[in-house]
């Protein structure tokens, strides 16, 4: 995770012609230079990211323009208007098109249409069909019409009117889990600035957003039962700013703006360690009695919650009680990584003990994989963020859970931690667990990634941005980007459609959107940019 967390394949083909758009066996190596394949134009299903399980492209298209309606079909429930009203507004912005949405299903225009029974494409996948009279979405489930908008997003110009190339797409995701997560305790950031955030992933099929809510710097969300963390333990960052905290109400504004989105929320509540805004705020959680001063550095490790003190436990289960209230979804993440100054034993003592809350109050434990050494709950979701040069006893530790039931987030912290600069050059950013250039975060395989854990063993994949040196949403956005593309195609895509040269492509194709979207990305020397 932080300080000492510090110490795909083949090629999409497309034809002209009708054709079906392939995947074709390629290594993942890293071998290649960076600028060797040059700009090249590509036909508009060539461009989709993440790539889809299939598309073949078959006759005309659908003009796009003034004319175009969305139609929800005959009595749709609430969830399918919805979609339909959100997917309007998010191509009326750069299109200029007035885009209805109607009622019914017969006559031109972009159909939503729900279909239990649609084969291959799951529960989050969809089938997208389009041709002369328009573009039909089908699926088995709102959130799969979602996705199947977003894909359709891609298919119309970045601005003005068009036309939707005639064809077919069926895709469905590879992993159930595809996650970023943000560390607003660090530096603090607006819940405006996550809602952005939560847009710029959910349009490429990420459906989880984690928030790192506490740490040694700052306590972002208020509690009513234990006040002094939001009022005076969030007063707090990195550098010595004034810090800040959200509203019980501000919590709630995200978390519903995100699962309009089809995003799940994972509020991160870090302990036993990391945790001295908690200690500052209230003496009484300290063993001697005594709160220490507010902390603005970047050190960890250094602090811990008194295991033996039965108050610890109340504060535990009132705070998780009051969050778990907050949040629909079904994970409570309990950080546990970096616990230096809590004892091996008193660890496992206390793991036990939070473990027991996450589940009294009906939800499932994340946490760091550290929770691998002590005893992890039947279920606990366990989130790796190892890296290459992670010790083989912990990495064997991590397979061991995993072969007793224990599922896995993969979060490499030389693959997919967004906070490691892209090179010597990247001006925010660390680089304790070495540089990770836009190629390298891509050119992995998460189900055959850790020795002894097969693919069936991963939930999925997320990739976290953590604020130490990141306080401006510029910063945010250009450690973020590309590479958080990079980590939605490696959750979505099938296996043998990861390819270096097809996403480096497809990844450039994209950058007109990103800048229509005012996102400050970075331009990787090792990606043929048009």
């Amino acid at each position: 995770m932080r300080v000492l967390r510090r110490t795909l394949g083949a090629l999409l083909a497309f034809a002209a012609a009708p054709a079906l758009v392939t995947a074709c066996t390629s290594a993942h190596g890293d071998d290649a230079r960076p600028g060797d394949d040059p700009p090249v134009a590509l036909a508009p299903f060539e461009r989709l990211l993440p790539a889809p399980v299939s598309a073949h492209a078959e006759g005309p298209g659908y003009s796009f323009g003034a004319g175009t309606v969305i139609r929800t079909g005959r009595g749709p429930d609430e969830e399918v208007r919805r979609v339909g009203e959100l997917l309007a507004e998010q191509l009326r912005g750069p299109s200029g098109l007035p885009l209805p949405v109607v009622d019914g299903a017969q006559g031109d225009g972009i159909r939503l249409r729900i279909d239990e029974g649609a084969q291959g494409v799951g529960e989050e996948g969809y089938r997208l069909e389009s041709g002369p009279t328009g573009v039909t979405l089908t699926a088995r489930t709102p959130a799969g019409l979602f996705h199947a908008g977003q894909t359709l997003r891609q298919l119309v110009p970045v601005a003005g009117p068009g036309t939707v190339p005639g064809g077919t797409v069926t895709d469905r995701p590879r992993f159930a889990y595809r996650g970023a997560m943000v560390d607003i305790a660090r530096h603090h950031f607006s819940v405006d600035q996550v809602k952005r955030y939560v847009d710029q992933l959910a349009q490429y099929k990420v459906n989880t957003l984690h928030l790192h809510l506490t740490d040694d710097q700052g306590w972002r969300l208020a509690i009513d039962s234990w006040p002094r963390l939001a009022e005076y333990g969030g007063g707090s960052e990195v550098g010595g700013g004034p810090g800040g905290h959200w509203t019980k109400d501000e919590y709630r504004e995200l978390v519903a703006y995100a699962g309009q989105r089809y995003v799940d929320v994972v509020p991160e509540i870090d302990m036993p360690g990391h945790v001295n805004a908690a200690l500052a705020s209230y003496a009484e959680l300290n063993c001697d009695g005594k709160a220490p001063e507010r902390y603005t550095g970047v050190k960890v490790g250094f602090s811990s919650l008194c295991v033996s003190k039965e108050r610890t436990y109340e504060f535990i289960d009132e705070v998780l009680g009051e969050l778990a209230e907050l949040t629909p979804g079904r994970y409570l993440h309990i950080g546990g990584d970096e616990a230096h100054a809590t004892p091996a034993a008193d660890y496992a003592a206390f793991m036990d003990r939070a473990q027991a809350v996450v589940g009294r109050y009906g939800k499932t434990v994340v946490a760091w994989h550290q929770l691998a050494a002590a005893r992890p709950v039947r279920g606990a979701v366990l989130q790796y963020w190892g890296h290459d040069k992670t010790a083989a006893a912990d990495k064997a530790a991590v397979a061991a859970a995993a072969k007793a039931g224990h599922p896995l987030i993969l979060s490499p912290a030389d693959r997919l931690y967004l906070d490691m600069k892209y090179d010597p050059a990247t001006k925010p950013g660390l680089a304790w667990a070495g540089y990770v250039p836009v190629r390298r975060a891509y050119s992995w395989n998460p189900g055959a990634y850790l020795a002894g854990v097969p693919e069936s063993a991963v939930l999925g994949v997320e990739a976290p941005l953590w604020t130490e040196t990141v306080a401006t949403r510029g910063d945010w956005e250009l450690m973020a980007f590309p590479r958080v593309l990079g980590l939605a195609e490696l959750g979505w895509s099938p296996a043998a459609a990861l390819d270096w040269t097809s996403y480096s492509r497809r990844l450039a194709a994209q950058a007109p959107r990103l800048e229509a979207q005012g996102i400050a990305f970075f331009r990787a020397p090792d990606v043929p940019w048009q």
